[in-house]
């Protein structure tokens, strides 16, 4: 069920960079334990505004989505910190598309 919720963060774009949240890189981890998702994720800087909309939309998503589950929790973590290098190369595809020169 993890690589179903990794497949459902797909829908979630950064409000910033025109692109999903997992081609991104800022998702870390997903861990089902007990009917629980744990999201370890990332921001692209820790002072992110949009931290407390990602916590409350994913959250919000995937409680929608999979009904079986009893929550969802999201840690944001910085250890490794973000970088372009996180983006896979399907997101750089992505970018190189819009006209982004990355």
């Amino acid at each position: 069920m993890e690589l179903e919720i990794i497949e459902k963060l797909k829908d979630i774009r950064d409000p910033e960079i025109p692109i999903d949240i997992v081609s991104l890189g800022l998702i870390y981890g997903v861990q089902l334990k007990d009917k629980v998702a744990y999201i370890d994720m990332t921001l692209t800087v820790p002072s992110c505004p949009a931290r407390g909309f990602f916590a409350q939309y994913i959250r919000e998503h995937l409680l929608k989505n999979f009904p079986n589950l009893k929550d969802v929790v999201i840690n944001f973590v910085f250890e490794p910190a973000w970088s372009r290098d996180k983006i896979s190369e399907e997101g750089l595809e992505k970018l190189r598309s819009m006209g982004w020169n990355i």
